[in-house]
């Protein structure tokens, strides 16, 4: 297990020998630990309705200019039939955070109509939401769900998340997710302006602390219809870490240092900053999953939280066929099934054992 002065001198490095050894180290440990295959999952984005006013996000509910939408669940069956017909053993289920548009009762209809067309898992990413919310999903066939922290710092996360009751909050969010039996993802932006390397160092160690199964990181990327975005060209200052490609495929080594058996996907963040490689370096520095648009392409363009969000005019069979090619070419196997987490797995069967 890395510790906090270790994490920073590997932040912190532009040596080749360094990164060479952090690049290796992560890929040994991916190896070992999770194997070969890369596992796809299939991201609908259901809706881009959202009551929150996060200072970073295209979505966010004080920017005008989104047409707002909500699939239908019809819509929203077809993409599942589709993604098993790619093969994904997973569907993932993204929001905005809107209880009025999208009522617990609603999304409980949703998983039951899933659970009766499909065996694939399901994650949801729909924000932070009342016990009962996340207790009628578990009990409708949910089996993971993604709410990421995106900083440890409290005063930072107060910031761009205003109008939020705070880290604590939804910290316990997480641990609330966790205590119901959900497989739990979580995960930071990287290079938000007033970020400090310690601040990215101790969310790295935050990863172990709080049992992670799924992380996902991403770099900062500045939308101009947002407070974050305006400020952020004028507010950038040497001290802060920068929101590159090198520091987010060094947090994905790193977070596969802390937490070995997770699964890390390299994400379309990364893959919008280097379209034509990201996704490979991501695989190649720890990474172990890719999660493949399948939204139709009416909504995809709509649910822009960040600008120049990577897509394809391609049908989602052609990208799928492409990627496919991509992810063999690097040596690597389309996993199958579901992908649980090993940690998971093992944090379950103890609990049934201590029971």
């Amino acid at each position: 297990m890395l510790n906090l002065d270790e994490i920073l001198r590997y932040l912190r490095a532009t040596d080749e020998e360094t990164l060479s050894e952090l690049w290796a180290r992560a890929d040994t440990v991916r190896r070992e630990c999770v194997g070969d295959a890369v596992h796809l999952r299939g991201l609908i984005e259901i809706s881009n309705f959202c009551q929150a006013n996060c200072a970073y996000c295209g979505i966010r509910a004080g920017n005008p200019l989104p047409v707002r939408y909500r699939m239908e669940i019809s819509e929203i069956l077809q993409q599942v039939k589709l993604a098993e017909k790619l093969g994904y053993g997973t569907v993932v289920l993204q929001a905005g955070e809107s209880p009025g548009r999208l009522p617990a009762a609603w999304v409980t209809e949703l998983l039951c109509a899933i659970r009766e067309i499909s065996s694939q898992a399901v994650t949801l990413s729909l924000g932070e939401r009342p016990e009962k919310d996340y207790a009628a999903w578990r009990d409708a066939g949910a089996n993971r769900y993604l709410l990421r922290f995106e900083t440890g710092n409290a005063e930072l996360f107060a910031k761009i998340h205003p109008g939020h009751p705070g880290l604590e909050t939804r910290l316990l969010a997480l641990k609330m997710l966790r205590s119901l039996g959900y497989e739990l993802g979580s995960g930071i932006m990287i290079g938000i302006p007033g970020e400090s390397w310690e601040d990215l160092a101790a969310d790295i160690l935050r990863f172990h602390s709080l049992n992670l199964d799924m992380i996902g990181v991403g770099p900062f990327l500045p939308h101009a219809q947002t407070p974050l975005g305006k400020q952020f060209i004028e507010k950038m200052v040497a001290s802060q870490v920068p929101n590159d490609e090198m520091t987010t495929l060094k947090v994905i080594a790193l977070t596969r240092l802390v937490r070995p058996y997770a699964n890390i996907p390299s994400t379309t963040a990364l893959a919008t900053i280097n379209m034509s490689g990201g996704y490979e370096l991501g695989l190649s520095r720890g990474a172990n999953i890719i999660m493949p648009n399948v939204t139709p392409a009416k909504y995809r363009e709509l649910y822009e939280i960040y600008p120049a969000k990577t897509r394809t005019a391609d049908a989602a069979e052609i990208f799928d066929q492409n990627l496919k090619k991509r992810i063999l070419a690097l040596g690597r196997k389309i996993g199958t099934g579901a992908g649980n987490s090993v940690n998971f797995s093992c944090y379950t069967d103890s609990k049934s054992d201590a029971r």
